[in-house]
């Protein structure tokens, strides 16, 4: 069964390295976007939760690094929060 919620954050994802193309022109922002999006994306659409942790818990490593050196909330800041919660949420569900 899909899950609707996992869904939604890999759409946010894939939605933030679009814009931070558009914005930017930044071609790292729009291929890490999507890789992780349709990543989370399929693991949140096939139910695997292993997927999702593996990917929430990378981009959520990744961007809080970022966010703690660069202390700018948008965008490292969002995303780090975001997948924090998608990883503890996939970390509650593994051992529920």
């Amino acid at each position: 069964m899909a899950d609707v919620v996992g869904l939604g954050y890999a759409f946010v994802v894939i939605l933030g390295g679009v814009i931070g193309f558009i914005k930017a022109g930044s071609y790292p922002s729009l291929i890490a976007g999507l890789a992780f999006g349709l990543i989370n994306g399929y693991g949140a659409h096939t139910g695997n939760n292993t997927i999702l942790l593996g990917g929430s818990g990378v981009l959520a490593a990744v961007m809080g690094m970022r966010f703690l050196s660069g202390g700018k909330f948008m965008p490292a800041g969002l995303v780090f929060v975001l997948s924090a919660i998608i990883l503890a949420r996939s970390l509650y569900r593994a051992f529920a």
